[in-house]
């Protein structure tokens, strides 16, 4: 169990979100790695984890994704592990996640965990999503500046880096220090001892990502929409002329679309849910019963959500959440059991007993459990 996060939650988000880095030293106090290199690697192994590795050699930069089975190849300095969504896999990972709650949890990515030998980085890059870096054992250099014009340019084909830049933060980070970096910002960090990077990230899709996902679900979900209609059309004086009128029609039914609330907040429940990466789902065996499930409730067993499930619901709904890309709806209208179930990380007994109707709840939670979403820590009984 890691301390909690020493930050000004308040002063952060008026002064330093989405606007300028921050370093915290001593972010976390006495912290300890929830793994180590060789579980990373270990990792690694595995095809359905994305992985890859950036090293300097020759004064060239080299890029590969796993999986990866050795490293002797690249020696004891300028190479970097990095595994995306380790927080799936080690639940002590996505408790450094947890540290970041006040942010909602529809922005949250992932954890990617990244170890470096001396030397080792990625080279000087901008996002364009917002991460805190924690700084496991080892310590390493991070260079920050503020939003600059800077040229960018590929560094090989899977790396792109940005000319040298001005820095905000200049500092040597050791364990437990955490530095935020806002999109936009340019950053580069080198490890100067053996060292493990966590990277918590937040997503921020951009409006082209936004148009192609809502495309994506009309497709899929919508059989009808109004088509262009010109009834009342006047004779044309010039055939290859676009006239306004046509323009702001066509705008008035994309805009149509978006215009339906229940619409819009389906597809946004469902697009924000996805899990990024496969999800390492465990089906309950035997599945419970309805009977079996309330009974371990009020046994005193806790369930936990599967790190890595996403669970969202709007403010204003009382029967629908969506989770993993997918509409559920309890039978009777909850506000309370819809908050528990994608507020919380885990739930017992007395939380659900107390609901308006516990019913409703255990009857759309049943599936979910023997599917894996939801589990018993000890599935032993």
């Amino acid at each position: 169990m890691q301390s909690a996060l020493k930050l000004d939650i308040t002063d952060f988000l008026a002064h330093y979100w989405q606007k300028k880095p921050l370093l915290i030293k001593a972010g976390f106090a006495q912290f300890e790695d929830p793994l180590s290199p060789d579980e990373l690697a270990g990792l690694a192994l595995e095809p359905q984890v994305e992985a890859r590795r950036v090293w300097r050699a020759d004064d060239r930069w080299h890029a590969e994704s796993g999986p990866f089975d050795n490293y002797d190849h690249l020696g004891e300095t300028d190479w970097t592990l990095l595994v995306q969504a380790v927080n799936q896999w080690h639940p002590d990972v996505q408790e450094l996640a947890d540290a970041f709650r006040f942010i909602p949890g529809w922005r949250f990515d992932d954890v990617m965990v990244s170890f470096s030998t001396p030397g080792g980085g990625v080279g000087p890059h901008i996002d364009q999503y917002g991460v805190f870096i924690i700084q496991g054992s080892g310590s390493r250099r991070w260079r920050v500046g503020l939003p600059q014009s800077l040229e960018q340019f590929a560094a090989n084909g899977a790396l792109r880096h940005c000319e040298d830049f001005v820095a905000e933060i200049d500092e040597v980070l050791t364990p437990g220090d955490v530095l935020y970096i806002p999109p936009g910002c340019p950053h580069e960090g080198y490890a100067e001892t053996p060292a493990l990077n966590y990277s918590v990230g937040f997503r921020a899709p951009d409006a082209r990502d936004l148009i192609s996902g809502f495309a994506d679900h009309m497709l899929a979900h919508e059989t009808d929409s109004r088509r262009f209609d010109d009834v009342g059309m006047t004779a044309a004086t010039a055939h290859g002329r676009i006239e306004p009128e046509v323009l702001d029609q066509v705008k008035n039914l994309m805009t149509e679309l978006l215009a339906d609330p229940a619409r819009l907040a389906n597809w946004f429940g469902q697009m924000t849910s996805e899990a990024k990466h496969d999800l390492d789902l465990e089906p309950a065996e035997p599945a419970y019963s309805l009977e079996e499930l309330v009974l371990r409730l009020d046994h005193g067993d806790y369930l936990y959500r599967l790190a890595g499930a996403r669970c969202f619901y709007m403010a204003d709904e009382t029967a629908v959440f969506y989770l993993d890309g997918e509409r559920y709806q309890l039978a009777e209208p909850d506000a309370n059991a819809i908050a528990l179930l994608c507020d919380q990380s885990r739930i017992h007994g007395p939380q659900i007993a107390c609901l308006a109707h516990p019913q409703a709840l255990l009857e759309v939670l049943l599936p979910l459990v023997n599917q894996g979403y939801w589990y018993f820590e000890e599935d032993e009984e």
